[in-house]
């Protein structure tokens, strides 16, 4: 159930990731990639993850035109064909607006066909496309969540499962199958701001990944304090800390922001309108940027050592770049990946290791 597992005698070492939404790609002249060319490049995009020496690849579930990674697991299936090593994710499965029986199943297959590598986080999501589209009620959205962790706890332990609830049919000592390959697929939650989820992740023994999307880093630093008093209280053995924020490498500071702000104010400008707020300026956004912001844009340095910074700050021991955002062209991306892996990671296990 554990992120990763600690080292005799020392502290585990810094674990490096990258995590996509599956926003839709455009090509060299800006013509959007149809669903499946976007699909199909970011298979690209985690075989090269992993050649260049990244720790973790994930994936986010999304049901819309621009994000229409629906089905992560069979895409992290294709890429797990194609490499060796890397440890292949959700980054978030939305785990309330589905079957976590089904969940635990595809994600245990997963770990069969990566010989090992698979592993999951579960989250509420930053969306709510799911709920509608599977039949279910936004009125239940915390009592779904809180039900199918419980579950899905359960499943991690490969036994007969009895379970009972009013979200889904009761289980009465079934066995589900398979079982993975090292006998728990590592479960993280994924936590946006809530002190009550950071409670929850401890409680059940999971590991816990703050989503930082906007504002200070800092702030979340209270939440790795709480996670671990609390699994001390519960009982349960120390667990991993992970950072999801979102951001771009390029060349120099100057290339990634004229890169990356483009279209980060398309997709916020989208989802402002849809959920109410005012769309961010650009001023907020290189605000963002600077050191103590939850964008982390700029050259491999400028990146490493935010990413540095932000694993002393926060205690954590794993980092994953959120990168691209709609219609950024696939090179792009591509170079961000190389980057990441070539340049960003080295200089971060260097400045961690001092």
């Amino acid at each position: 159930m554990t992120g990763h597992v600690a080292t005799p005698g020392g502290t585990p070492p810094v674990t490096l990731g990258l995590d996509t939404f599956g926003d839709v790609t455009s090509d060299a002249q800006g013509r959007p990639s149809t669903h499946g060319e976007t699909i199909r490049n970011l298979v690209e995009e985690g075989v090269l993850a992993d050649q260049v020496g990244i720790d973790h690849f994930a994936i986010g579930e999304h049901h819309t035109d621009w994000m229409p990674l629906s089905a992560a697991d069979v895409v992290l299936g294709a890429i797990a064909s194609r490499t060796s090593r890397i440890r292949l994710g959700s980054a978030v499965t939305v785990i309330s607006s589905d079957d976590p029986v089904r969940v635990y199943q595809r994600y245990a297959t997963l770990d069969a066909v990566s010989k090992g590598r698979a592993e999951v986080i579960l989250g509420r999501g930053s969306s709510t496309e799911s709920f509608p589209l599977f039949g279910y009620d936004l009125s239940d959205y915390d009592r779904l969540f809180e039900e199918k962790v419980d579950l899905f706890a359960e499943l991690l332990k490969e036994e007969p499962v009895s379970w009972a609830g009013t979200t889904r049919p009761r289980l009465d000592g079934l066995s589900v199958h398979p079982h993975s390959e090292s006998g728990a697929i590592p479960t993280w939650i994924g936590v946006g701001g809530s002190p009550q989820s950071v409670i929850r992740t401890a409680r059940y023994g999971f590991s816990l990944m703050l989503a930082i999307i906007g504002g200070p880093t800092a702030r979340f630093a209270p939440f790795t304090e709480l996670f671990r008093r609390a699994l001390e209280e519960f009982g349960q053995p120390e667990r991993p800390v992970g950072v999801h924020s979102p951001g771009h490498v390029a060349a120099t500071d100057e290339q990634a922001v004229a890169e990356f702000w483009p279209h980060y104010e398309r997709t916020m400008r989208t989802v402002a309108a849809q959920r109410g707020f005012r769309a961010p300026a650009f001023e907020h956004f290189m605000h963002d940027v600077g050191p103590d912001g939850a964008l982390y844009v700029g050259s491999p340095r400028t990146v490493a050592t935010k990413i540095a910074e932000t694993l002393r700050v926060l205690g954590a021991g794993r980092f994953d770049l959120k990168y691209g955002m709609h219609g950024m062209p696939h090179g792009t991306l591509m170079n961000a990946v190389e980057l990441f892996g070539t340049e960003v990671a080295p200089l971060v296990r260097e400045m961690t290791a001092a």
